[in-house]
Order: structure tokens, then sequence, then C-alpha cells
């Protein structure tokens, strides 16, 4: 059984451990305050400029653009958007777990599969297993801006564009709500078609000024840049929320721990003091 000092230590070793998680659930939930307005901002923008891309490759000839061309899917680029942190709940594990279920898949259609990683958690977890080939590595990004994700965006259209991928797709977390995050693999490389055309896009015909190849150089890399970028902050919101639900849960636990160790330490030291209470009545009855 143990002493009462050391319930007593233990205690104190709760508590502080609860000061530590309340000030990290305050961090998270400040930071998703931010994070969850540059998303939802980020979003409109983000989902019309696919809308106007992908009734714009249904109007053009595939060969006029290298993002546009449509190979026999041999080798497929998977980005595996994960957190530089941990402390995040089960966040991280969502992701790596969807993303072992898509290369599975993947190499069952006979595709071969490399996967690229932005954060260090998903990095530590392909890089020990050699039953993946694990390409480029973005980690330690901090806050998301454009300039960041414009970089990735930059590469994932160079080895597109050199045929070193015929396909390639985004594997993240879209934000929700703090306590829903929901895993998304979409499709980014080649840019399809719409299944379904808006009609009013349908009814619109386009006019390249000065000749489509130049507009269409210009316009799809910038929009890949833009769907990585939301996809990043995406990925960001969703881990602040986790955050913040996984650490609220550490101090409400750090909480009922504390309760526990407390009735418990008073109950050995009201032990104690029946105890000693009743040798000392003992002893008095023995000098009578």
């Amino acid at each position: 059984m143990p002493s009462l000092r050391d319930i007593k230590r233990k205690i104190t070793s709760v508590k502080k451990t609860q000061q530590i998680t309340k000030a990290m659930k305050m961090v998270a939930a400040a930071k998703l305050r931010r994070a969850q307005d540059r998303v939802v901002a980020a979003r409109p923008y983000a989902r019309k400029m696919l809308m106007v891309i992908a009734n714009l490759a249904g109007r053009v000839e595939r060969a006029q653009h290298p993002l546009l061309a449509k190979r026999e899917a041999k080798t497929v680029k998977l980005m595996v958007l994960t957190s530089d942190r941990g402390l995040c709940g089960a966040y991280n594990t969502n992701i790596v777990r969807k993303a072992v279920e898509a290369v599975k898949q993947f190499k069952a259609e006979g595709k071969e599969v490399k996967v690229n990683v932005i954060g260090r958690k998903g990095r530590d977890f392909f890089r020990k297993r050699s039953a993946y080939t694990l390409g480029k590595v973005w980690s330690d990004l901090g806050m998301i801006d454009y300039e960041k994700a414009a970089d990735v965006g930059k590469n994932i259209v160079e080895r597109f564009t050199a045929s070193e991928t015929d396909e390639v797709y985004l594997l993240y977390n879209e934000f929700k709500s703090v306590i829903q995050q929901k895993v998304t693999l979409e499709k980014l490389l080649p840019i399809e078609p719409p299944t379904e055309a808006d009609p009013f896009m349908a009814a619109v015909d386009y006019l390249y000024e000065p000749s489509a190849e130049s507009i269409l150089g210009s316009i799809l890399p910038k929009h890949i840049e833009v769907q990585v970028y939301r996809a990043m902050l995406e990925s960001q919101a969703s881990e602040m929320g986790a955050r913040m639900t996984a650490m609220d849960s550490a101090t409400r636990n750090a909480k009922d721990m504390i309760e526990r160790l407390t009735l418990k330490f008073n109950k050995q030291r009201q032990a104690a003091i029946t105890k000693e209470i009743s040798e000392i009545v003992g002893g008095a009855e023995a000098l009578k």
C-alpha cells in the first residue's frame, strides 16, 4: 500500500499535468479560431475555381496542357497531410490508417504508389516501414500560408508534367467542427470534367486571349496551388480542433484522478489517525 507521502506526491504531479493540458487546450482554442476563419474564407474561392477549371477541362483538348493529360494510370502519388506534433487524439492515426488502405487499394489495381508526406508524424510512420515508397517530405511548416502551399503545389505540377506520375491524390482531414473531422481522399490530377455540369456553365463558351495554351499555362498550376492550400488549411484547422478536444478530455480525466487520489489520501490518513488513537487508548488502559 502506498504511503501518504507517495499519494500526496502523485496528487501534486497530476495537478501539474492538469495545468499543462489546460494551457494546451487554451492555446489550441486560440489557434483554432484563427485557422477556422482562414479555411472558411478559402473554401468559396477554391470551390468556385475547381468548378470553373473542371468545366474548362471539358471544353478544351487535353493535349493543350500537360496537367489535363490523361494517361494510363500506372503510377500514383499519394499526398498525405499529417501534423508535426502529437497530443491531438486520433487525428494522425485516422489519416495513417486511411493512407494504408488507399495504398493497398491502388496496389491491388496494379498501380505503383509513392507516398509524399506533409508533417513529421506521417514521415515517421512511413519511413519506418519498407513496404511503402516514401517520396518528398515537408515538415515543420508552422502556420500555413500560401507561399508554403505554393511550394508543395509547384512540386506536384513539376512531377506530373515530367510524367513521373499518372495520378495525384490528396489525403487530409476535412474540418467539420471542433469535435468532427472527416478523412477525405481527393483526386487532384489529372483534372477531370464535372460529371454533372452546372447549367449556367454549360451555356457558356470561352474566348481565349491571347491563346488557350497561354491561359491554361497560367491558370492550371494556380488551381493546383489553391487546392493544396485549401487542403492544408483544412488539415491544420482539424488538427487544432482534435488537439483542443484531446486536451479538454485529458484535463477532465486529471480532475477525476485528483478526486480519487484525494479520497484515497483522506481515507488512509483517517485510518492512520484512528489506529494511533486506538494505540493511545490501549496504552492508557494498560497502565491502569
